[in-house]
């Protein structure tokens, strides 16, 4: 934490923070903002599938204190207005989404959300964008790929973690990879640095038949599944038995893929526009350094600092010129 905080040169004091309170690697973001200056620190939770309030509370907490910034931090399992009237950064983290045009209306106008992750990969569901819009809110992702943050570098052996947990080795076998957008680069290098036989195809219909242990499938979520019937009889017909098919990113129904003989990889469905393994499985480093960079975009913007297309931010929404001076960069789609 104290390296990523080096790195990215984050500096949020005299700036109050609201996300969550969390477990696992998840725990690093409320005392990564305190450590990095920020006046308060609010961290909200609820209950979910990785744990309880408790448990988010004393994990979050216990890390706070180790580096000595729990005094600055309050765990709420409920948000006034009160809080958001101070608030200057709100993150996009799993507990506080959807961040509602309630909640946003609340915020003061030159408050930032975090998205926390890059721009292109915006989900409309996680939070209201005319609210945004209508307030002058932005909404700023991170340059994941910044030297600072490095965290698409992680993709590769995230897959290759994915893979592993299936039952290949990766080491020899030959995968195909459905990707149609920018994890392509750094999927191919960490399967092929692994040993892997590696082709992409940036279309589910361009995929040829050969002797494929996996069809990984990382394409850009869309209204619809992403691997529909078309799709599950193009890869059925492209699979010789026994490849699976490895749910990366993408969303994809199960039941056709079932239907025309292909298993699938995870075998619990990821929540709708989620990936299918989380970066934590691989340790904490990529979260540490996807959290300090969210909150490093987020403070770049707060302070009314330039946008360029190489620096840490990224504009999803971008407020009226005449209450910023951001400048807004094009997505990489």
């Amino acid at each position: 934490m104290s390296r990523a905080l080096t790195e990215t040169l984050l500096d949020l004091s005299e700036l109050t923070v609201l996300t969550e309170a969390a477990t696992g690697a998840y725990a690093v973001t409320a005392a990564l903002a305190a450590m990095a200056g920020a006046k308060h620190v609010y961290a909200f939770t609820r209950p979910t599938r990785h744990g309880t309030p408790a448990e988010a509370r004393q994990q979050t907490l216990e890390l706070a204190d180790l580096v000595g910034v729990a005094d600055r931090i309050d765990v709420l399992e409920q948000i006034t207005p009160e809080v958001l009237h101070q608030t200057d950064i709100v993150t996009n983290s799993g507990h506080l989404r959807p961040l509602t045009a309630a909640l946003i209306d609340e915020l003061p106008r030159n408050a930032v959300i975090a998205l926390m992750f890059e721009a292109w990969e915006f989900r409309p569901k996680d939070l209201d964008m005319e609210a945004c819009l209508r307030r002058g809110i932005p909404i700023v992702g991170v340059n994941e790929r910044h030297p600072s943050v490095d965290v698409f570098s992680f993709l590769g052996p995230l897959c290759v973690k994915q893979l592993h947990d299936c039952g290949l080795s990766v080491y020899k076998n030959r995968i195909a990879v459905l990707c149609d957008n920018d994890f392509v680069g750094s999927l191919r290098t960490g399967l092929a640095s692994s040993g892997a036989s590696v082709d992409t195809f940036d279309n589910v219909q361009d995929l040829y038949r050969d002797e494929w242990d996996a069809i990984v499938v990382a394409l850009r979520p869309a209204a619809e599944p992403r691997i529909s019937p078309p799709e599950a009889t193009h890869l059925a017909a492209c699979a010789p038995a026994g490849a699976i098919i490895v749910q990366f990113w993408g969303d994809m129904d199960r039941t056709v893929l079932s239907e025309n003989g292909l298993a699938v990889w995870p075998t619990a469905p990821p929540a709708s526009g989620h990936m299918g393994i989380l970066l934590s499985e691989i340790g904490p480093d990529p979260i540490v350094r996807l959290q300090a960079g969210g909150l490093r975009a987020a403070e770049w913007v707060r302070r009314s600092r330039p946008v360029s297309s190489d620096g840490f931010a990224q504009i999803v929404t971008q407020p009226p010129i005449d209450i910023s001076p951001i400048h807004a960069r094009s997505s990489p789609r």
